[in-house]
């Protein structure tokens, strides 16, 4: 049976979509999924996606790193399967889904699709970074000289000498001031830099609020990709109303082999 994809990417963070509602992908099959998510040996992202029934939400998304393994919520993945979800037909401008990490809320209009992410109660910080969960587990990162930094080989470093075998993504971060910052990350899975990471960009917001580095939301992330927009709600047991917001776009469909 030929059983289709779809080649999504938001603001470079590029995942593969498969429709899995008749439950038919091996998704056990870790090699599988690793050799498709592989740039030279298959069509080549940084995760792969299926979206499959659900009883109490329009769809539920399982998500995959590109070493085959399922991983902990991506942003970027969610507004993407919501634009997915679209083009199925199976909704119109907004949704609700189930994620590794619970529900979540979509809405899509303009070209855009913002995603509503889970609540976020406490921000461990130390004097030279931030760590938190913002649905996958993140280290934030003000990092000078900008311009020589070297992510792959500092976000590996970082990974692995911190958070050891179970590792945390890795953010670097470089204010722009007016509530702008460039961020670049090291993704865990990917163990390379990707060109944007939604749940890592709304990390170095909510990150940059705690250290009285961004006044108001919306803060303006630029990442390698394209720029995402973080907006939020601080009250006095953390950070609720969370919405990551930016492009979500269909590149292209296929044939799985």
């Amino acid at each position: 049976m030929h059983r289709s994809f779809f080649k999504y990417q938001a603001t470079g963070n590029d995942f593969i979509l498969v429709d899995n509602r008749m439950g038919i992908f091996p998704k056990k099959d870790t090699k599988t999924i690793a050799r498709l998510c592989h740039r030279r040996f298959g069509i080549g992202a940084d995760g792969l996606i299926l979206l499959e029934t659900d009883k109490s939400t329009d769809f539920r998304m399982v998500y995959f790193n590109a070493d085959g393994r399922e991983g902990s919520m991506c942003g970027n993945g969610g507004r993407c399967i919501a634009a997915f979800a679209n083009h199925l037909g199976l909704i119109e401008d907004s949704c609700r889904f189930t994620a590794i990490d619970g529900v979540h809320e979509a809405h899509l209009g303009e070209g855009k699709v913002s995603l509503q992410m889970q609540d976020v109660a406490e921000i461990h910080a130390t004097p030279r970074y931030l760590w938190l969960d913002t649905g996958s587990p993140h280290h934030a990162q003000l990092w000078e000289p900008w311009d020589t930094l070297d992510v792959n080989r500092e976000g590996a470093r970082l990974r692995y000498g911190l958070y050891g075998a179970g590792g945390s993504n890795i953010n670097f971060v470089h204010p722009m001031g007016e509530n702008r910052f460039e961020v670049r990350t090291y993704e865990r899975g990917v163990e390379a830099e990707t060109y944007s990471c939604g749940t890592g960009v709304t990390a170095v917001a909510l990150g940059m609020h705690h250290l009285g580095r961004l006044e108001e939301a919306p803060a303006v992330i630029k990442t390698l990709g394209g720029t995402l927009q973080v907006r939020f709600t601080k009250g006095p047991e953390g950070y609720s109303d969370i919405w990551l917001e930016g492009p979500a776009e269909l590149v292209f469909k296929g044939e799985l082999p």
